[in-house]
This record gives structure tokens, C-alpha cells and sequence, in this order.
């Protein structure tokens, strides 16, 4: 399994514009691809130098060659939607992860 992580650091101004449109149209979008299984998105709780709310977002994949396949076919795309929509109010940058274990509490408390 593999994550596409993108972190996102977006304007104040902007931020409740682009959170809706994360949840209602981007995230959407990208699991309609088919390429991924799920996605959690996150707010980042620090308070960065340079202003800005900082969110998380992990989409879950199945391979190293279905994310390359994300990159090629859909990733253009949907990159420049955000770019027309968000312009310069916003700085993002991606992580690829491989999940080497995923473990669970026994404890109902979580």
C-alpha cells in the first residue's frame, strides 16, 4: 500500500473557499479516478512562520504503479484546477510513502 500525501499550506483569505472545494469537489474528483481507495484530510497544528493554515491530505493506493499512473493521466489536470482557482494563495508540496505496517489499538478507547 502507498500514500500520496499533499501538504498544503493556503491563505487566510482563502482558506474557507479552498476547504470546501477540497470536500466537495477536488477529493471527490481524485477518488473518482479510480486510483485511490480512500483519503483523509488534516489540519496541521503548528503555526507556521509564513502565515497560512496547513493541512495534510493522504490518498491511499494500491501500487507505486497505480500512483504513476495518477501522475500521468489525471494529475495535470487536476493540478491546474487548483492553480486557476487558488493562483498564488496557496504552497504545496507532495510525499509518496510506503506503508511498511499498519497496527491497531485492541483498546475500545480509540
Amino acid at each position: 500500500m502507498f500514500i500520496y500525501n499533499v501538504t498544503v499550506n493556503i491563505d487566510e483569505s482563502k482558506q474557507k473557499e479552498w476547504l470546501n472545494w477540497m470536500k466537495e469537489t477536488h477529493i471527490p474528483a481524485m477518488l473518482a479516478t479510480g486510483k485511490f481507495s480512500q483519503a483523509k484530510m488534516s489540519r496541521v497544528l503548528i503555526n507556521e512562520d509564513m502565515g497560512g493554515v496547513t493541512y495534510a491530505i493522504q490518498y491511499t493506493t494500491d501500487s507505486y504503479e497505480t500512483l504513476e499512473k495518477y501522475y500521468k493521466e489525471d494529475a495535470p489536470k487536476l493540478r491546474e484546477e487548483s492553480l486557476k482557482l487558488f493562483k498564488d494563495k496557496f504552497v504545496a508540496f507532495r510525499t509518496e510513502l510506503k506503508v511498511i505496517s499498519n497496527q491497531f489499538s485492541v483498546s475500545s478507547k480509540n
